[in-house]
């Protein structure tokens, strides 16, 4: 693999390595925290976090490893036949359906319709029992891919 190919690999594994594990954390006890608290505190404290996230630091790690897995994949289309297209391929697809597809198509929409809702209003509360089931389980499924896609990548770099 030559250094360029393999240096922008290499920074697609760790980044979505980065956001598997941002996931985790989320999957595993941040939203159990918030599904103990009562339900106008859990809410608000989702509103505050959605709100957070949208910073340099996050959104450069979720969009610029995107960038390089739409790089790699189409590297992978152009060198197709060689022996690490096959994995990279699979890594960016993971990580922009898995991943970014999956952002834009299941938690954004839930993110902005919680967004709109009073925090102590009873539509909010029965929302967010919904919210905490449908958002949890299809971030299981983000992290998952985000930890395959990274996973793809380190694998490419081992027979590049």
């Amino acid at each position: 693999m030559e250094p360029p190919l393999l240096v922008a690999t290499a920074l697609a594994a760790l980044g979505s390595a980065a956001m598997a594990g941002g996931f985790f954390v989320f999957s595993s006890f941040v939203m159990s925290g918030l599904a103990r608290l009562p339900p106008s505190q859990g809410i608000e404290a989702m509103q505050s976090i959605n709100v957070t996230a949208v910073r340099p630091a996050f959104m450069g790690a979720l969009f610029g490893t995107a960038l390089l897995s739409a790089g790699l994949l189409v590297t992978a289309v152009v060198t197709w036949g060689q022996r690490p297209a096959a994995y990279l391929l699979a890594g960016g697809l993971l990580y922009l359906l898995g991943t970014i597809a999956l952002t834009i198509v299941c938690h954004v929409p839930r993110n902005d319709r919680l967004m709109a809702l009073v925090a102590d209003s009873p539509e909010a509360e029965v929302y967010w029992a919904q919210y905490l089931r449908g958002w949890t389980a299809w971030n299981h499924v983000r992290a998952a891919a985000a930890l395959a896609a990274a996973a793809s990548f380190v694998v490419a770099m081992t027979f590049g």
